[in-house]
């Protein structure tokens, strides 16, 4: 037989059963319900009992009705008190009856571990076997884990999956407090802190994560809203919307009951905060999608999946825990993400276990897809599923107080992350300290280097100005000794020139050469008739000009003197000779003598 598809809901007078049953004949069917209990039958479709969470009462008020294009039947049934809540009507694994042949001899091998035995099976003790005083005796595996710690020798026959699911070695062996000690070494080893200072001083993709709103926080806006309008008791099914897909998970679990004592009962509440804040942080980190390492992150970040961890003793342990491996393990490791990975789980809670199935069933899922940790299914999250379907609302309730008034901050951590944060911003301020300085004596030596390139551009400038001036003196002084040098050749040809005497006659040995030029050009001169008059009138003259002056001593020489090196700095000459009278007789001579200066001073003479 076929267990149908099927959806459960209310309203104030009615409970509704919508079952879906496209391959029955809509004219044979059969339809029971009288108190608490629901069944029907339709070929080849048999829901064979629904154990509601209220009462409901055969009064006429009934109705049936099919839709031949969807196949389904819709039912009407009248509520026993009009406008009682029945609570959990998603929950539709729990409401399905159990499978007693299923689920009661496993459950009677699981409860014998926790010492909690009922006499109902002394009728099959067989007084024939052979009596053995009882001895205290420490069984092979005496280190259980999984839901409820009922599990034990699971790895010992998957040895080979083991160290893809698990990090705890040989766990049918190793006690709980060993397990625990070695997750704490083996998390203070894999600390690493330049991991964690990147994150914390890079953190705009960790931002921008922070900034993604999942879809339990849309749900929690509207449960505060109608809790604040009204005082009637709301489920969460008003806010939470199962899929067709996860309604099918929930009809594919085995429904069964779980007895366990009150320190069991307290692993698997903590347990399931545990596991709720691992799939938190994975939502959060990659935004809703899934991907190959999204079974990696669920697993790895929660001890009680990863190191089959039963040894929290509060939930200020658990909480520890969790931050201590967010800061280990995945990509991103920032304190931020702890924290909202805290207020996420206190949301989810807070909408009822609804929400809380919803993300077990999302769970379920990603391990089923992952090939070794499918494993983690059969140990915890299949049980997780069915057994939170059962849990009481107030016991939830208690749980989300309890979790949001406790306080996590980076000193727990026992990682001395608050230390070297500090540490990591002083340096930061000594290198910004030291790069500011680096900048001050840069553009200093920036400052300095373009006072040298102007200093070096004025003084090249200058060097050219004095190269320039320097040409220019050198030119004017190869000019002064041009001058000088022919002044030179002047008084050198005067002092090489025949001397006069007082009386006109020429002095030296000179003096007959002289004369015998003097009688050529004077007969060259006088041969030219009508010019030669002239000539001879202007050489005249030129003799009177010739004469020589006799003045004061030093007076007349000193002004000519003084005059000329005033003109042409040079050494002062020779020019003239003393008498034996000790006079100075000053001979001015001029090699090329010019006419119109003879004329002139013979103009002025005459004047």
């Amino acid at each position: 037989m076929i267990t149908p598809a099927f959806e459960l809901t209310q309203d104030p007078d009615f409970l509704t059963v919508k079952i879906r049953v496209p391959y029955a004949r809509a004219s044979e069917f059969d339809i029971y319900f009288e108190g608490e209990d629901f069944k029907f039958y339709a070929k080849p479709y048999f829901l064979r009992q629904l154990t509601l969470p209220g009462r409901i009462v055969e009064d006429g008020r009934e109705k049936a009705s099919y839709n031949t294009d969807e196949g389904t039947f819709t039912i009407q049934l009248p509520k026993e008190v009009p406008g009682q809540y029945f609570e959990g009507l998603d929950m539709l694994t729990s409401l399905l009856a159990p499978k007693k042949s299923r689920s009661a001899k496993p459950l009677v091998e699981e409860i014998a571990a926790s010492a909690e035995l009922s006499e109902d099976n002394e009728e099959e003790f067989d007084w024939e076997v052979e009596q053995i005083p009882y001895e205290e005796s420490t069984p092979p595996l005496q280190h259980p884990y999984g839901f409820g710690n009922l599990r034990s020798g699971v790895f010992q026959r998957l040895q080979d999956e083991l160290s893809d699911v698990i990090d705890v070695k040989d766990p049918d062996q190793t006690p709980a407090e060993e397990r625990r000690r070695k997750r704490l070494a083996a998390e203070a080893a894999k600390f690493e802190p330049d991991h964690y200072l990147a994150d914390f001083f890079e953190d705009e993709a960790i931002k921008h994560l922070l900034k993604y709103k999942p879809w339990w926080i849309d749900a929690h806006k509207k449960m505060t809203a109608l809790q604040g309008e009204s005082h009637q008791e709301h489920d969460s099914p008003a806010f939470v919307v199962f899929s067709e897909e996860e309604r099918e998970q929930m009809r594919k679990f085995t429904n069964k009951s779980y007895l366990l004592d009150k320190r069991s009962r307290h692993h698997v509440y903590l347990g399931l905060i545990d596991i709720l804040l691992a799939y938190c942080y994975e939502i959060c980190v990659n935004e809703g999608d899934k991907n190959v390492e999204s079974s990696w992150n669920i697993r790895k970040l929660s001890a009680t999946l990863c190191w089959l961890e039963v040894s929290f003793s509060s939930i200020h342990d658990v909480l520890v825990s969790f931050g201590r491996r967010v800061l280990c393990y995945p990509l991103y490791r920032h304190f931020g993400l702890v924290t909202r990975a805290f207020n996420d789980t206190v949301m989810i809670l807070q909408l009822g276990k609804a929400a809380v199935l919803k993300c077990l069933l999302d769970i379920h899922k990603i391990f089923m897809e992952s090939d070794p940790a499918y494993i983690l299914n059969d140990l915890f999250i299949t049980d997780y599923c069915i057994w939170i379907q059962k849990v009481k609302s107030k016991k939830l309730a208690a749980l989300c107080e309890s979790l949001q008034k406790t306080t996590l901050s980076k000193s727990h951590m026992g990682l001395e992350l608050e230390e070297l944060e500090a540490a990591a911003v002083l340096v930061q301020e000594e290198e910004k300290a030291l790069k500011a300085a680096g900048t001050v004596s840069k553009q200093q030596l920036l400052c300095s280097e373009s006072e040298t390139s102007d200093s070096e551009e004025s003084s090249s400038t200058s060097s050219s100005e004095t190269e320039g001036s320097d040409s220019d003196e050198q030119e004017s002084s190869t000019s002064e000794d041009g001058e000088i040098n022919s002044f030179q050749g002047t008084l050198q040809e005067e002092r090489t020139a025949p001397l006069i005497d007082c009386n006109g006659l020429r002095q030296g040995t000179n003096t007959s050469a002289m004369e015998v030029a003097d009688g050529k050009s004077k007969v060259s001169l006088q041969s030219t008739t009508p010019l030669g008059k002239l000539v001879e009138e202007l050489e005249m003259q030129i003799h009177s000009a010739m004469r020589l002056s006799e003045q004061p001593e030093g007076l007349a020489t000193a002004g000519c003197i003084s005059q000329e090196q005033e003109e042409n700095p040079i050494p002062e000459p020779d020019r003239f000779s003393e008498d034996a009278a000790g006079k100075g007789n000053f001979l001015e001579v001029s090699p090329k003598p010019d006419p119109f200066l003879f004329l002139c001073s013979t103009h002025e003479d005459e004047d």
